[in-house]
């Protein structure tokens, strides 16, 4: 049985990196395609207006606190989530497993060249991993199918893909059924920081549940964005239940 809370209606697994692995590895178990969701505050807002996506994150296997707005959420109403699962955090933990267990993934997302320079240093790192394809995030409506044949003929047991959200979970989410892999996991700009075009924020603001700072400190045009945590915030102290 999962353990799970609900953040404004946004299911969330409880646990820590570990457990989120050990997950993980139970999923890669399972015949047909799981998925893993890595929702921030972000999408929880968003979530509250679109139905689909809410629906989708319903349905995925494994929902992991990647924001640490919904940690100081729960803290707040006591719901019981207390560690950050980062994407990731949780995308290395997988890489690691690959390349103990010489696991065979495929990389779906970024711009043109990411996806193949995020291979050349995973490939480095992790040299047991068997990265059976790799393709950009661009494409168009007509091309879906030949890429879900394209995944399937290379027989990854995972598939990282970075789309964006929540163009990359609803995506998942619709074509799971067709995608001949064991886990689909939906990692965003991850696919970016492999391939050395995005760097993560230094570790003292990851242990201060500041990377949004140093998103917005590097990239202030996305204040837009960044202004989403604050709002959340506002709504999880108003209300009387979350």
């Amino acid at each position: 049985m999962r353990d799970r809370v609900e953040i404004m209606g946004v299911p969330i697994d409880k646990g820590n990196l570990n457990d989120a692995r050990e997950r993980f590895i139970r999923l890669l178990e399972e015949e047909s395609c799981s998925t893993i969701i890595t929702p921030n505050t972000e999408i929880v807002m968003e979530a509250q207006k679109d139905h689909k996506l809410l629906n989708v994150i319903k349905n995925a296997d494994l929902v992991i606190p990647d924001g640490i707005g919904l940690i100081y959420a729960s803290k707040i109403k006591r719901k019981g989530l207390t560690d950050r699962v980062t994407g990731v955090d949780l995308m290395y933990k997988v890489l690691e497993y690959c390349d103990r267990n010489s696991k065979k993934i495929y990389i779906f997302g970024g711009k043109p060249g990411v996806s193949e320079k995020a291979t050349e240093n995973i490939l480095k790192k992790f040299p047991n991993i068997n990265v059976v394809g790799n393709r950009s995030g661009y494409f168009k409506l007509e091309e879906e199918q030949e890429i879900i044949e394209n995944i399937n003929k290379s027989e990854p047991d995972i598939l990282f893909t970075g789309l964006g959200a929540p163009k990359q979970e609803k995506w998942m989410d619709q074509y799971k059924s067709q995608l001949k892999v064991r886990v689909a996991m939906g990692v965003g700009g991850s696919v970016d920081i492999w391939a050395g075009t995005a760097q993560r924020a230094p570790e003292i603001y990851q242990k201060l549940g500041l990377e949004w700072l140093y998103r917005l400190k590097k990239e202030p045009w996305r204040y837009k964005r960044m202004m989403m945590l604050p709002k959340f915030m506002i709504k999880v102290l108003l209300s009387k239940e979350i």
